[in-house]
């Protein structure tokens, strides 16, 4: 690692420690506009991810390749163990293996502790998703998430963990998804932890005025109303067929501009992981 890698990481280190507060990254968080270019670079600089995931978890992956190839010096990064590129976030796409319940509800955990244990380990943030069992889960099983999540931040201080919540499934707001998301929401929001909310941000197209979950949307971004079935980003997209969203060529079960929505969240994230404090 250079010396100016080196002092990056270490400042990040001190950044990630001295966060407080619920971090909540949701549809609110997809202007990255916004962020001051000096909280890029210092992500670019110091975070070094490791992402555990399968298909869904893809999405966000889809939409930051996109930003990446739009704009390469802003939205840089080298996924896998290769060497990263110099002014390159490092992110170790599906390392470990596996998701939030594949192959079962626990193995994510020894994985990460397996990971995290090694001598020679230097990831700072480490992010598990979902597939599809969050909707499947109860009310223990969530807490057997939480709980595993928790241990793993006591064991291991200076790493920085992100929570998520699950996929939309079209069973609405009255839904055991729904109930299970916002238990996870609840837990982030009274203990201070940094929830990157997959099911929001795909609740909301751009524009942010209709929550479609209430709408019974589903992961691909279909919903039914009164109006009878519709498509919220087919929607968008013609509504403003001059937009500015890099959108990927395909994103895993859903449609690109909802992996271009979760790619701009991922940044807007590590803008905040790297210290910045939107809105102040």
């Amino acid at each position: 690692m250079s010396c100016t890698r080196f002092f990056a990481s270490m400042m990040l280190l001190l950044l990630l420690s001295a966060s407080a507060g619920a971090q909540i990254i949701d549809h609110t968080c997809l202007n990255i506009d916004k962020i001051p270019s000096r909280y890029l670079e210092r992500a670019r600089q110091g975070l070094r991810i490791a992402y555990g995931h399968t298909s869904h978890g893809s999405q966000l992956v889809s939409g930051m390749e996109a930003m990446r190839k739009a704009d390469p010096q802003r939205f840089a990064f080298t996924s896998g163990k290769k060497q990263a590129q110099k002014d390159s976030l490092s992110l170790w796409d599906r390392i470990p293996t596996g998701d939030l319940g594949n192959p079962d509800r626990t193995t994510w955990a020894r994985l990460t502790d397996e990971l995290l244990s090694d001598a020679s380990c230097d990831r700072n943030v480490i992010m598990w998703s979902w597939c599809g069992q969050a909707g499947t889960a109860s009310e223990a099983d969530i807490d057997t998430y939480l709980s595993l999540m928790n241990n793993l931040e006591e064991k291991y201080p200076k790493v920085k963990f992100v929570y998520m919540t699950g996929h939309l499934d079209g069973t609405g707001e009255n839904g055991n998804l729904c109930k299970r998301n916002q238990q996870i929401r609840d837990f982030c929001r009274k203990n201070r932890k940094l929830l990157f909310d997959f099911a929001d941000i795909e609740s909301y197209d751009p524009d942010g005025k209709v929550n479609f979950a209430k709408l019974n949307a589903r992961d691909d971004c279909s919903y039914r109303s009164d109006k009878g079935r519709g498509n919220w980003a087919e929607e968008w997209i013609a509504r403003h067929p001059n937009h500015n969203y890099a959108l990927p060529d395909r994103a895993a079960h859903t449609h690109p501009l909802n992996g271009a929505m979760k790619g701009r969240a991922f940044w807007w994230m590590a803008a905040v992981l790297a210290g910045w404090q939107p809105g102040r």
